[in-house]
């Protein structure tokens, strides 16, 4: 698994179209669940999966318990592992940087922001590799 992470408009898309111009793109829909994974190409494709921020807040809608929220992405992304090894492929995520602006005063807002932070140390603990884009700039962390 690789990730890819920044905030709106910072150039992650184009990064990752520029590096891997053969894969497969994946929007995720808010009522996606684990058993949606058959996208990932074989033989050493990639699938590059977006729209986690989205796929988060339909989630957070649906229940206030926030553990199961986690248990949910925890599945999600053990699915795509799983994927992952049967297509001898690879999963590049891109997520939503969040938490580098102004807090909101909203709880929900707060919530989305606090879920989505720890959603993509999940997925950082899981990738062999992690970039951050920021103004279009890419800097590898892990």
């Amino acid at each position: 698994m690789l990730c890819v992470i920044g905030g709106a408009c910072s150039g992650r898309r184009a990064l990752v179209a520029e590096r891997y111009p053969q894969a497969v793109w994946h929007r995720l829909a808010p009522e996606e669940s684990p058993a949606g994974w058959d996208a990932l190409p074989p033989s050493g494709g990639v699938l590059v999966v977006t729209g986690w921020g989205d796929w988060l807040k339909a989630l957070l809608a649906t229940t206030a318990d926030d553990e199961a929220v986690r248990t949910a992405w925890r599945a999600q992304l053990s699915a795509l592992e799983e994927t992952e090894r049967e297509a001898q492929g690879e999963a590049l995520l891109i997520l939503d940087e969040m938490g580098c602006g102004i807090v909101p005063m909203a709880v929900e807002a707060r919530r989305l922001r606090d879920l989505n932070g720890w959603l993509s140390q999940e997925v950082a603990s899981r990738s062999r590799a992690v970039w951050q884009v920021r103004h279009g700039l890419c800097k590898r962390l892990k």
